[in-house]
């Protein structure tokens, strides 16, 4: 992962529904959730739920699947892995054993 990347990554998640976005997502994974489902659970409205979703979508946060008439959103769990990596690369003296982030 690239600085640049990073910072698409953090940048997507800087915002309140994208955050609830992709944390609704990973609550989900690996199944995911249609357009509708994240919609209703989250209260929002289409048109901003499709902005929040593009954002995600370049970011690389998440990947959608048309499935008949609905899209159903997955997590990137590989790209959140990538970017936790990425952030915690040089911890702990250049040592990242010792400090692994611990996935609850």
């Amino acid at each position: 992962m690239t600085n640049s990347d990073a910072v698409t990554a953090l940048a997507a998640l800087a915002q309140d529904s994208r955050l609830a976005i992709f944390r609704l997502l990973v609550q989900n994974a690996p199944a995911g959730l249609t357009v509708g489902v994240i919609a209703e659970q989250l209260e929002l409205p289409a048109p901003t739920l499709s902005f929040h979703l593009k954002t995600l979508t370049h970011a690389g946060l998440i990947s959608t699947v048309q499935e008949g008439r609905f899209v159903r959103c997955r997590a990137e769990m590989g790209r959140i892995d990538r970017l936790i990596g990425f952030l915690t690369d040089n911890c702990c003296g250049g040592h990242p054993e010792v400090c692994k982030p611990l996935v609850r």
